[in-house]
C-alpha cells in the first residue's frame, strides 16, 4: 500500500502517511507546484492533495506503481503532446515509480493552468459587470 487509508486533512499529514520511498518525490513535486504557483491554497479533496487558485489548478496521489498527476481535463489536453509517452487519460496522468517525475512539465502545467483560470476569472467578472442580455 503507497498511502495509508484515512482521512488526512493536510497535505503535510498525507505525505507521512506514503510509503518513505515516495515521501521525497510528493514533497518535490508539491515544492514545484507552489514554485508554478505562487499564492495557490492547498486542499485535501477527493482524499488526496489539491491546489487551488482561482479555481482547481490540479492535484496529486500516491497510487501502486506510480504517482497521479490530476491537472484537469484542459490541463491533460493542452500537453497531450508532452504527455504522450505517459498513460493518461481525460484528466489524469501516471508518472510510473521507475522513471521518475518530469518536474519541468510539471511546472508548465502548472503555470498554464494559473494562466487558464486567471482568464476564466476575468471573463466571468465582465460577464457578471456586463449584467443580464
Amino acid at each position: 500500500m503507497t498511502v495509508e487509508t484515512r482521512e488526512f486533512t493536510t497535505i503535510d499529514e498525507y505525505i507521512a502517511g506514503c510509503d518513505p520511498g515516495l515521501r521525497e518525490r510528493l514533497s518535490e513535486l508539491r515544492k514545484v507546484i507552489h514554485e508554478a504557483a505562487p499564492g495557490a491554497v492547498e486542499k485535501i479533496s477527493y482524499r488526496m492533495p489539491g491546489f487551488e487558485l482561482k479555481g482547481a489548478l490540479c492535484w496529486f496521489a500516491a497510487c501502486a506503481g506510480h504517482i497521479g498527476f490530476y491537472p484537469t481535463g484542459e490541463g491533460v489536453s493542452f500537453f497531450k503532446d508532452e504527455l504522450s509517452s505517459y498513460t493518461h487519460s481525460k484528466g489524469a496522468v501516471q508518472f510510473p515509480l521507475d522513471r521518475g517525475i518530469p518536474y519541468e512539465l510539471v511546472r508548465k502545467i502548472v503555470r498554464h493552468r494559473v494562466e487558464w483560470n486567471a482568464r476564466d476569472a476575468a471573463q466571468k467578472e465582465a460577464r457578471k459587470k456586463a449584467g443580464p442580455l
